[in-house]
């Protein structure tokens, strides 16, 4: 019997992959001051999906053309989490030593928006105020790394049903 292939090894190199690639993407978004351009959420979303199929399509064919739905949805967990690790952390750098008016400009943005959209100075005040204090390193460390564990689950969940390929039964006992 073949030995199965390290699912930790894999998701740390697609996790390490991933997180850089969104280290470039943060920063061209901040340089770029592209934050409340719509579409870039989307191109995150897509990101995080290819390196995930990219991930258990390397596993399945390590595995000799197999892998369980739970081995992806394992899989894909741990990558989105490796990469938010790296994501997290690296933003957090970047908002606090690299360019620390980053912050202000999007809550500057995020109370434009607020503005335009007619909302109340009250409300606009409250919301702004909820804002700052998520704007703290540590917590926003956690949101960080717990959106992405989410995220890479629901996607997990989705590719690993289509990409999984289960072993016949018995077949570890046949000669």
């Amino acid at each position: 019997m073949e030995e199965k292939p390290s699912t930790a090894r894999l998701a740390l190199k697609w996790g390490l992959i991933s997180g850089v690639i969104f280290m470039v993407y943060t920063t061209a978004i901040n340089v770029t001051g592209q934050f409340s351009n719509t579409a870039l959420p989307w191109l995150s979303l897509v990101i995080s999906i290819v390196i995930t199929v990219m991930a258990m399509r390397e596993y399945r064919t390590l595995n000799g053309g197999f892998m369980s739905f739970g081995e992806g949805v394992g899989l894909g967990t741990l990558v989105s989490v490796i990469s938010g690790l790296i994501s997290v952390t690296y933003n957090l750098i970047y908002t606090s030593f690299i360019d620390p008016t980053i912050r202000q400009q999007i809550l500057d943005n995020a109370r434009e928006q607020m503005e335009n959209r007619g909302m109340p100075d009250e409300q606009i005040e409250q919301a702004m105020e909820f804002t700052e204090k998520l704007q703290g390193p540590g917590l926003q460390f956690m949101i960080g790394i717990l959106v992405a564990a989410i995220f890479g689950a629901l996607i997990s969940l989705v590719a690993a049903a289509f990409i999984r390929r289960n072993r016949p039964p018995f077949s570890d006992f046949q000669n």
